[in-house]
């Protein structure tokens, strides 16, 4: 088997190969709802020819996406160059996993391959902070049920939210500053959405816990969650890799059921 897992974000979209046993290749781009299949093609022949593979050696592809506009182009990409029907998440891909909310059909994919990912590896009850473009904060039940969350905006967003509604306020990089009392405008904005961030995980967090009324581990993930290891203890383990492992694990699933 060597399986072409896409796990399409709002920000980047992550293209990953599994050759049955591990992980051996990465790479990530630029989400753009627009992108065709030749252009993803062009772009990705490329990077399989830097590992000695082209498309001939793939024989799957499972594909998670939260732009709907795009999973047409990322299906074609699988159809036309794999000559392989992809599994697609939240259309053709049974996931195996209970989804204890009011409207299930709303979850998002990214969100349900995370707990099917963290599941599989960490053992009770999970919190699970996926920090992207949004953040999402979402429990996973002892027996891998999917029991809901809650959805923040992410830090990047919150960023650029200042940047573009206060006319003296620049675009600045995201990075955990020295001191909390910022001593010039920038280092200001960066104080105030790092550690403002970092209050909000940790009161979040509080809360949740809470709530739940019983033990969790929490659990982070996503393109910016690194930024967060060593600012809090709120976080017990960071793990980049939930998504790819839960892609890995629907894959595996779907494959047993079509055998």
């Amino acid at each position: 088997m060597m399986l072409l897992a896409i796990e399409q974000g709002n920000t980047n979209t992550l293209f990953a190969i599994h050759n049955g046993a591990d992980w051996i290749a990465q790479w990530r781009t630029a989400t753009e709802a627009n992108r065709t299949a030749d252009e993803y093609a062009v772009w990705l022949s490329q990077l399989l020819h830097m590992h000695a593979l082209s498309f001939d050696d793939l024989t799957g592809c499972i594909i998670s996406s939260v732009v709907p506009q795009s999973i047409f182009n990322l299906r074609n990409l699988s159809r036309r160059y794999m000559n392989a029907e992809p599994l697609v998440i939240g259309e053709n891909a049974k996931l195996g996993i209970e989804v204890r909310i009011a409207k299930p059909s709303e979850a998002g994919a990214d969100r349900l391959v995370n707990a099917i990912g963290a599941h599989l590896v960490y053992p009770g009850d999970l919190l699970l902070i996926d920090s992207g473009t949004a953040t999402t904060f979402d429990i996973v039940a002892a027996d891998g049920a999917f029991e809901g969350g809650l959805i923040a905006p992410g830090i990047n967003l919150s960023l650029q939210a200042l940047h573009e509604a206060a006319a003296k306020l620049p675009r600045i990089a995201i990075q955990k500053p020295e001191r909390v009392i910022g001593k010039d405008t920038v280092a200001a904005m960066q104080s105030g959405v790092f550690w403002g961030y970092i209050a909000l995980i940790e009161g979040l967090v509080s809360r949740i816990k809470s709530e739940w009324a019983a033990p969790m581990t929490v659990v982070g993930t996503g393109g910016v969650a690194s930024l967060f290891e060593g600012a809090t203890t709120a976080i017990d383990r960071f793990d980049p890799d939930l998504t790819i492992r839960g892609l890995l694990e629907i894959w595996r699933r779907n494959t047993d059921l079509k055998d």
